[in-house]
């Protein structure tokens, strides 16, 4: 797995697309025909869905994007140079970028609509790969955040960025899949990772810029792509970024909380057979004097529910706990054989991971 780190107006445009919905479909000029050997059969999306162009979209977002050049600590006399792409989510200056495309650099100088900024890096966190930039401006075009847990496998997106230093370079795919852990992408396994999958062309350089839904709204930050692979790259859902906005610009940094556990992945079988979701969470085993056993938490528990929010595999409690609250008092829903317990937990600082 390798980072995207490093956009001419490269606009794949999309004037006919072939098999919209399934085997017997073809949206053209927005209208759906058949062949006279086929026999008709329900379209499952609308013919409306399959979009004509993307250019109105690409030219609405093109002027929130950055071209993001650093420059790196020298290795002999001369520093060395790092190209990614960033985006503006506040008129009056805020960025946001990848973390690997500013991590080290003495420099970092951000252009907007051929106009260069000095950059700050306002705050960081390496274990999502995600920093938040200031730069002294007013009245930039921003992008509005969209809704990552709402985007579905299958929906249109566009990916924005300068890969290879091709500035204001636009490419088209779909959402590929959702909820790529640290299990599947091969980065630092210490990192927080929930990817989205697409097959919207990717390459170095595209790192720190936007995946866009057909609303123009922001539903990833493109970060990795699979090496060796065709059309494989992922991007941090903006739910996860959003969690971690206000601390990064008010205090530069992430405060993580636990919950003092080592999940375990519950066996589907068993959560059939106790009628809780696939996606429960056993409890493996419970730090000793940690907020969990403080909270009452057995080892064999089954954690269904942690603060109100359904838990969806180890990773996700694991992302929870850490952005819960450092002296939050948190509840969750717990599974102990027959009986659904509530326990409340007191979140300590984590240290480490």
């Amino acid at each position: 797995m390798t980072f995207a780190p490093s956009a001419n107006l490269l606009l794949r445009v999309f004037t006919r697309c072939s098999m919209c919905a399934l085997g017997a479909f073809a949206c053209q000029g927005g209208q759906t025909t058949t062949t006279a050997e086929q026999t008709p059969a329900p379209s499952l999306a609308p013919p409306q869905s399959c979009p004509t162009s993307f250019a109105d979209l690409a030219e609405r977002s093109d002027s929130a994007l950055a071209f993001i050049e650093t420059v790196q600590a020298p290795p002999e006399e001369e520093g060395t140079h790092g190209l990614g792409s960033g985006f503006v989510i506040e008129p009056t200056g805020l960025l946001l970028t990848n973390y690997h495309v500013v991590r080290g650099a003495l420099a970092v100088s951000v252009k907007i609509k051929e106009r260069d900024y000095a950059a700050k890096v306002l705050g960081f966190d390496a274990p999502t790969d995600v920093a938040v930039l200031k730069i002294e401006a007013n009245g930039l075009d921003s992008l509005e955040l969209g809704n990552s847990a709402q985007i579905r496998v299958g929906d249109w997106v566009i990916a924005m960025g300068n890969p290879f230093g091709l500035s204001h370079t636009v490419s088209a795919g779909i959402i590929s899949a959702k909820g790529r852990t640290r299990h599947d992408v091969d980065l630092d396994p210490s990192g927080y990772y929930n990817f989205l999958q697409t097959d919207a062309g990717i390459n170095p350089g595209n790192s720190g810029g936007p995946l866009l839904d057909l609303g123009g709204r922001v539903v990833g930050m493109n970060t990795a792509i699979r090496a060796g692979a065709n059309n494989i790259g992922f991007a941090i859902p903006i739910d996860m970024i959003r969690a971690l906005l206000p601390s990064l610009v008010r205090e530069g940094k992430i405060r993580r909380s636990q919950l003092g556990v080592v999940a375990d992945t519950l066996d589907p079988e068993r959560a059939r057979q106790l009628g809780i979701s696939t996606g429960a969470t056993l409890v493996g085993q419970v730090v000793a004097g940690g907020p969990g056993d403080e909270a009452g938490l057995r080892s064999g528990d089954i954690i269904t529910e942690f603060d109100g929010k359904p838990v969806d595999g180890k990773e996700m409690l694991r992302w929870l706990a850490s952005i819960g609250g450092v002296g939050r008092k948190v509840p969750l829903k717990v599974r102990r054989g027959p009986r659904t317990l509530e326990l409340w937990v007191v979140l300590t600082e984590l240290h480490g991971d």
